[in-house]
């Protein structure tokens, strides 16, 4: 009963935050998933029938593993980090004063519902994309190696949650977040190879992008997918768990210094 009691807060707020991006799921899932099944159309479909991969893999197949990646970390950063700031203007993060959580708690509850959110997305992406690919070469391709492909969703998800946490904290206004995940984010999405593989660009380039750490997410699940990718898969491990104990060190520290509770 103790276990029960102790846990309670930590299972509420994980529910709240849940509830919260479901309330609204035209914004915060529907709208993704038009931007995912653009992507797929206008560069999968339309231009990908004109791009021969130096593998041989059909592009579209290619880019969809990019797109399911890319939809659940910028949907994961976005939860946690919308949902912190809006309590900030409506004055919610005094409620966490009189709740029994530890500092992990809250930010593992918080990044829960990020994550959630983030998988949805990325699921349901995936189900487009089987969509457009079976229209377009006349079979669904199963992934190749499931379990790697959802290690790389859920710790990649767990890293923006996370950072999403710390990015809200320091956020002034909803204008400073978002120049954080417009300039910083979503150019490093972009550059992590989405659209293309490292190995088409000059050494110098190539050599930049390795010191891009959402490559290897990306790659992470492109493995995943369709077995293949541009860097070491026990690379992208390892340095996936770095990533994680490196933003979640930083989300922890940060709220132990914020003002939102007293420990």
């Amino acid at each position: 009963m103790n276990a029960e009691l102790r846990f309670r807060p930590f299972f509420s707020l994980t529910r709240r935050e849940i509830k919260r991006f479901l309330k609204v799921i035209v914004q915060t899932i529907v709208a993704p998933l038009i931007n995912s099944s653009l992507y797929l159309l206008i560069f999968g479909v339309s231009l990908g029938r004109n791009i021969d991969l130096q593998s041989g893999q059909n592009y579209l197949v290619f880019l969809l593993p990019g797109l399911i990646m890319m939809g659940c970390l910028n949907n994961s950063f976005a939860n946690t980090s919308s949902s912190i700031v809006g309590s900030k203007f409506a004055g919610e993060l005094e409620d966490y004063k009189v709740v029994t959580l530890n500092p992990w708690q809250i930010l593992l509850a918080l990044s829960t519902g990020g994550v959630m959110r983030g998988l949805m997305v990325g699921f349901l992406t995936l189900l487009v994309g089987e969509g457009f690919i079976y229209y377009e070469v006349g079979h669904f391709v199963m992934p190749e190696n499931p379990l790697i492909l959802l290690y790389f969703l859920f710790v990649g998800g767990l890293c923006f949650a996370s950072l999403g946490v710390s990015v809200a904290f320091w956020a002034k206004n909803f204008d400073q977040m978002s120049a954080v995940g417009s300039f910083v984010i979503l150019p490093l999405i972009y550059l992590g190879g989405v659209f293309y593989s490292i190995d088409t660009l000059p050494p110098f380039w190539r050599s930049v992008s390795e010191f891009n750490p959402i490559l290897y997410f990306i790659n992470g699940v492109r493995y995943g997918f369709i077995g293949e990718s541009d860097v070491p898969i026990l690379t992208a491990t390892i340095l996936s768990v770095v990533m994680l104990s490196i933003f979640f060190s930083i989300s922890f520290f940060v709220l132990k210094k914020s003002n939102f509770k007293r420990w």
